[in-house]
């Protein structure tokens, strides 16, 4: 009897054509195994109690790395092999499986790397089945080396035995080279003069030049890494001024698990995070640090860390030299998106990097490193960005649609999702659109999409803001096609992201969406922030939500938290308020509150001017810097010593004025920052129950860039744990990176009803 058995999910560039025939030696079956547009295919001959038994280890048993998303077996007619065979794939159609991220080293892998007699010692590249770069260097799936940019690097006679061997790692490994047929290194000062080629003195030479206090552009696989000694102030801080990140955190290198907890405490979630296959950025404490680590010049004012482990050869390598904590931070020019060729590099960061470290795989999608971190209290996981070893898949439920479905989503935090098959895409972060490169890698990512799966959508989904660059490119590709299009309200996607990711939007329950963030063109025309909305039987209705405030001077509010606080001013405040702004300034921007019509309701502006208040942020140097420092002020709390600044009047309007006025009073009273804050914290979370006991409802799901305040979220959690049912992103940051996922999800299970 023939069996055909289909595998869907993640199960291409994860080693599992070589466990189907291990596996099949094993069950001692004959057949073949192939990858196609639909994931692995295997066509197997034997008994159908034999054959049952070989499917259930597959479907049960996979890889490591791989996400078995759905299968199926069905007898076929009958064939005849003499033997179990990996075979050529064979591209039948449109491709329809999730696509391979990026992994991190593995410890074999490590190990051949490290180890003086091995042939692969010090060559940076080496990788198997189970590791390596993927997304970064695919040109298009099947994943086979002819598809990846390893293509033009040809195999010699003991790489192509590895690659033939069933009982090798590297068996049917695509990104399988060694230090004979592989990929080159090479070490060059700013001019392009090269002083190195050999990995050993390369790595050598490049530990030198930290220790010596210079900057090193570094290419790695998924985009080049700007680096320096994070124990040396004077290279950060020409770094920093070179790069024009005043403030911004760098996040920071360790040469191993252990180095990093011989200098700051972890727990066993960050630590699981850490070695993940992912490999993200982890936001950890500060507290009790007891290294050598320049503090205040890496994380300026934060008590946290943004720290990572070696997740390529190039950085084992790199850190096995170095041995000391290295910045390791994207290379570009901040605001722009990561660079990853080499002309690209020279040009940019010639005024940046001392050196630059260069090989010449190719990347086709260059990606910032993942971060994340997790609240104190209840170790929830928050993804503040979503990028290498995420993208480009989603991993949650999906919605049921046969429709082909792109959304090009919001514009600080770009990102697209496309829906043309039967598995959901997101990209990675691509960033603020307002940048040039920032929108031509937006706009190549869409082309990229279309090109991968050949086919164009056939809804588009935009924001509704008509000045967002996604949404006027939008329209635009709208004519082009031809398509249908909708604009779906920015917070109205944020909570739809998270009624999606959590499969909420068929329950009979009625669901409270939170939705808090900077800003976000709302239906009424005003900037919406701090929204409280409905959600039952298909219907979502905006209930609530923060008193409206004069929005001033456009963008210029988001960088600058007094305007804020201007805003927001109470009786009293004249002293404070004159002592930000020069007298010529002041008096035109009170003219402009006189003549103001253009309110908000946002959250994060209200951070900002509780910062400005505490005197603690009157000017970001990057996004959310004001709320990002309010909350390194709070160590710990304890509920019984809060207390709440307002509560909520019969309109139902929370007193947004009434929050101001209560802190200013608290200022004057002489109340440390730390406990202000805690208290304003506090009253958010208890303002949030109030709302819920008002409207009756028992289920509250929260999104938007407030809620990547650990601090928060570990009140609401705390707060709602014995009678509520809370819902936060979790495959997604809550910031707008989740707006194209939001949106997919609105029009599937909102507008096309």
């Amino acid at each position: 009897m023939t069996f055909k058995i289909i595998i869907q999910g993640q199960v291409q560039g994860v080693g599992f054509r070589p466990f189907v025939y291990v596996t099949a030696q094993k069950h001692q079956v004959t057949g073949t195994v192939s990858n196609n547009e639909e994931g692995v295919i295997v066509l197997v001959n034997g008994t159908r109690e034999i054959i049952e038994g070989f499917y259930q280890e597959l479907t049960k048993n996979p890889p490591g790395v791989a996400r078995v998303k759905g299968h199926r077996i069905e007898e076929v007619s009958a064939m005849f092999f003499d033997e179990f065979s990996i075979v050529p794939s064979q591209k039948g159609g449109k491709l329809n499986l999730q696509l391979t991220p990026d992994f991190a080293l593995c410890d074999g892998c490590r190990e051949e790397l490290l180890k003086v007699n091995n042939r692969r010692y010090y060559y940076p590249f080496t990788t198997c089945t189970y590791c390596g770069p993927r997304w970064a260097i695919t040109n298009t799936f099947p994943f086979e080396r002819a598809h990846t940019n390893l293509h033009s690097f040809h195999m010699c006679p003991v790489c192509q035995e590895e690659y033939t061997n069933p009982l090798d790692r590297r068996f049917h490994s695509q990104t399988n080279s060694c230090p004979s047929c592989g990929i080159a290194l090479s070490l060059s000062d700013a001019t392009g003069k090269e002083l190195a080629a050999d990995p050993q003195g390369i790595f050598k030479k490049i530990a030198a030049l930290i220790r010596e206090g210079y900057i090193i552009a570094i290419k790695n696989t998924s985009g080049y890494l700007l680096c320096c000694d994070a124990q040396n102030a004077t290279a950060i801080q020409t770094l920093r001024n070179r790069k024009r990140r005043p403030k911004k955190p760098f996040a920071i290198l360790y040469a191993s698990l252990k180095q990093l907890q011989g200098e700051v405490s972890i727990t066993q979630a960050q630590e699981i995070e850490l070695l993940s296959p992912e490999r993200p950025i982890v936001l950890i404490s500060g507290i009790g640090y007891k290294g050598q680590l320049v503090f205040d010049a890496l994380a300026p004012g934060l008590n946290q860390l943004g720290v990572m482990l070696p997740y390529s050869g190039l950085l084992e390598l790199l850190m096995n030299e170095v041995q000391t904590p290295v910045v390791a931070t994207s290379g570009n020019i901040h605001g722009s998106p990561i660079i990853s060729n080499l002309e690209d590099a020279q040009s940019s960061l010639a005024q940046v990097a001392d050196y630059f470290l260069h090989h010449n795989l190719d990347i086709t999608n260059a990606q910032d490193d993942s971060v994340v971190k997790f609240t104190p209290k209840f170790q929830q996981k928050i993804i503040y960005r979503r990028s290498r070893g995420y993208a480009p898949n989603y991993y949650g439920p999906l919605p049921s649609s046969t429709e082909k479905i792109m959304a090009l989503g919001g514009h600080l935090k770009s990102t697209i999702a496309f829906y043309p098959n039967d598995f959901l895409y997101l990209s990675q972060y691509l960033g603020h659109l307002d940048h040039y490169e920032v929108f031509n890698r937006f706009t190549d990512t869409i082309e990229t999409f279309v090109r991968l799966f050949e086919t164009k959508p056939e809804i588009l989904l935009v924001d509704k803001h008509p000045a967002y660059l996604s949404t006027q490119y939008g329209k635009g590709l709208v004519k082009q096609w031809g398509v249908t299009w909708h604009e779906v309200q920015h917070h109205k996607a944020h909570f739809a992201s998270v009624l999606g990711e959590h499969n909420l939007f068929d329950q009979n329950t009625p669901v409270l969406g939170v939705i808090w963030d900077g800003t976000g063109y709302g239906d009424d025309g005003h900037i919406w922030g701090g929204e409280f909305f409905r959600y039952q039987q298909k219907k979502m209705e905006r209930i609530t939500h923060f008193e409206y405030y004069d929005w001033l001077a456009g963008d210029k509010m988001a960088k600058e938290p007094k305007l804020s606080l201007l805003s927001l001013a109470c009786e009293g405040m004249d002293d404070l308020l004159e002592s930000k702004f020069d007298s010529r300034t002041h008096d035109i921007y009170k003219t402009l509150l006189h003549k103001n019509s253009l309110k908000t309701s946002s959250v994060g502006r209200l951070f900002d001017a509780v910062a400005s208040l505490l005197g603690i942020c009157d000017t970001n140097t990057y996004e959310g810097e004001a709320a990002i420092l309010m909350e390194q002020y709070i160590e710990t709390y304890q509920l019984s010593n809060c207390k709440a600044y307002a509560v909520i009047p019969d309109t139902g309007t929370i007193p947004t004025s009434d929050i101001i006025r209560n802190i200013f009073a608290e200022v004057g009273r002489g109340i440390p920052r730390e406990a202000i804050i805690c208290n304003f914290l506090f009253t958010l979370a208890t303002l949030i129950f109030q709302i819920a006991r008002r409207q009756r409802l028992k289920h509250i799901a929260f999104s938007g860039g407030v809620f990547q305040n650990a601090i928060l979220v570990d009140m609401l959690k705390e707060i709602g744990k014995d009678d509520y049912k809370l819902y936060f992103n979790r495959n997604i940051s809550p910031n707008d990176e989740n707006i194209a996922l939001g949106q997919l999800m609105y029009y599937v299970n909102l507008i096309k009803q």
